[in-house]
């Protein structure tokens, strides 16, 4: 599929309603958005199109605003500094379903999941339940967890990029999961990144 803008908005309310009509593959937002936040803005596009991946090009690097954007459902962070060789790049991979952040900030996302897997969650899923995964499915779980690409994991494992592509399909299926943030989230939760 080519490289093309479908919708370009001014606000955040405008932002949403161009998001819904064009559902688009990849929404290039900005944090600071008159009308409506970013962070909500996102929050209302991923809730009414959850196919839609949000890459975020925000001039904060700001900690707080970076783990906001990814709790919002954001799948990528990339600060307008990036040049627009880096940016299309980030959009393509983003498109692609990697999680795609400025250099330091990937870090900064696992290390707040890791923190959140070590609180006592109150409501812990009964693991009896759990889904099965296979043993390449798993390998390939914790790779996405240490925050390799799927060029870097086919690599890693002798396959085709499409192959790791539908190990991570299959797992997110199985796990009932919607994106590769969640698949990270999950895999931290149970320590597979450590391993």
């Amino acid at each position: 599929m080519p490289d093309r803008v479908v919708a370009t908005a001014g606000d955040g309310p405008q932002a949403v309603r161009r998001a819904k009509a064009a559902a688009p593959d990849v929404l290039v937002l900005d944090l600071n958005l008159p009308g409506l936040p970013g962070v909500q803005v996102c929050k209302q596009v991923v809730h009414a199109l959850p196919d839609v991946r949000v890459l975020v090009l925000s001039a904060s690097g700001e900690h707080a605003d970076v783990l906001e954007a990814v709790k919002s459902g954001a799948t990528g962070y990339l600060l307008k500094s990036a040049g627009s060789q880096e940016l299309l790049d980030a959009v393509r991979r983003t498109a692609a379903g990697e999680p795609v952040f400025t250099p330091g900030l990937a870090g900064l996302v696992l290390g707040e999941y890791r923190r959140l897997a070590s609180e006592p969650s109150s409501a812990a899923p009964d693991e009896t339940g759990a889904p099965q995964l296979t043993d390449r499915e798993t390998e390939v779980l914790r790779l996405v967890a240490k925050g390799l690409s799927y060029k870097q994991i086919a690599e890693r494992l002798v396959i085709s990029h499409r192959t790791v592509q539908n190990h991570v399909q299959n797992t997110l299926g199985k796990l009932q999961l919607h994106n590769r943030v969640e698949l990270v989230r999950y895999a931290i939760e149970r320590g597979l990144d450590d391993a």
